[in-house]
């Protein structure tokens, strides 16, 4: 395989990336006592920093490729919602199609972290499905982009913007323009994603989907993604399995290794995992050849502290050396 062909192929690639945005906050500090007032850990704080998560990381790491990059969901009225569209505007994207919501919160995750340890999160967000207003928002301005795009990933975190009839109108508009969807689930609403093209859960998601208890072996594994793939109708299954890397499932089932052992945060992985697997996709590579990109960029992203984009220099250095021992 020519890698730098295939690295500049995502250059010329268009993407869209539809879903929950986030504001992820870290507050980075050392425990050194326990508080008097409570029982609880004093945190002494060293620096904060904020990033994006959600949809808005998978979009960053389709766009630090090279690819140009849609982001399309909804922001509240508040603080948190200038603070995301700063940063979005700093990694060269757009907010044009961001609906506001006055009427709910930017959804924030603030991560306490100790010694890059964490000890707390703070959640501020919805759970609330969107009004009808923003979902057709959502839909035109899909519509009136649909015709250039070369893939288009749904990134569920079940926070109420991808709604059973917004996913269906969605996946519906790509299939009349031949648009391959990827999706990245959550617990809830699996099964209304029926005709997309790529389904990638985790193991947990995919055993509570199907009411299951399932260990991590191969064996289980592809008699569940199986039973998953038929029940979805999707045409590539890809489930990702932790320490034991990843399984690909369409005529028959793969199983890919973990990239890397050394880990220090898994935040954001599954993030990184459905951007390069939709910018493979996009630029005509086949499944496997996909997951595998898209494992290693898993494997660098998992070395940092806290949601972080794949680098460009450091996935390209790992697929020549991954490919060079196949």
């Amino acid at each position: 395989m020519d890698l730098e062909s295939v690295f500049t192929s995502f250059r010329n690639k268009k993407i869209a990336v539809i879903g929950d945005i986030m504001l992820d906050k870290y507050i980075f500090g050392h425990v050194s006592r326990i508080s008097p007032e409570y029982p609880v850990p004093v945190v002494d704080v060293s620096h904060e920093t904020s990033r994006l998560g959600g949809a808005a990381n998978v979009a960053v790491n389709i766009h630090v490729m090279g690819a140009e990059t849609l982001l399309f969901g909804v922001i509240g009225g508040d603080g948190n919602a200038e603070a995301l569209k700063a940063l979005l505007h700093e990694h060269g994207l757009s907010s044009e199609h961001l609906f506001h919501d006055r009427s709910r919160p930017t959804t924030c995750k603030t991560r306490i972290l100790s010694q890059n340890h964490h000890i707390a999160r703070v959640d501020n967000e919805s759970r609330l499905a969107i009004p009808e207003t923003a979902a057709h928002f959502i839909e035109e301005h899909l519509r009136e982009n649909i015709g250039s795009l070369n893939a288009l990933v749904l990134q569920d975190y079940n926070k109420g913007v991808l709604t059973p009839d917004l996913i269906r109108r969605i996946i519906t508009l790509a299939q009349s323009r031949s648009v391959p969807v990827l999706v990245d689930p959550k617990f809830e609403a699996f099964f209304n994603y029926s005709g997309c093209t790529v389904f990638k859960p985790n193991l947990k998601e995919m055993a509570s989907s199907l009411g299951i208890a399932l260990q991590n072996n191969d064996n289980e594994i592809e008699a569940a993604c199986q039973k998953l793939r038929s029940n979805l109708g999707c045409e590539h299954l890809v489930v990702t399995r932790s320490e034991k890397g990843m399984s690909i499932c369409n005529d028959r089932c793969t199983h890919i290794p973990a990239a890397s052992l050394d880990v220090a945060d898994v935040s954001g992985a599954g993030d990184t995992v459905i951007g390069i697997l939709s910018l493979g996709y996009a630029a005509g590579l086949d499944i496997d050849t996909c997951a595998q990109i898209a494992n290693l960029a898993a494997g660098t992203v998992c070395q940092e502290v806290g949601a972080v984009p794949v680098n460009p220099d450091k996935l390209f250095n790992a697929c020549r050396e991954y490919f060079k021992e196949l």
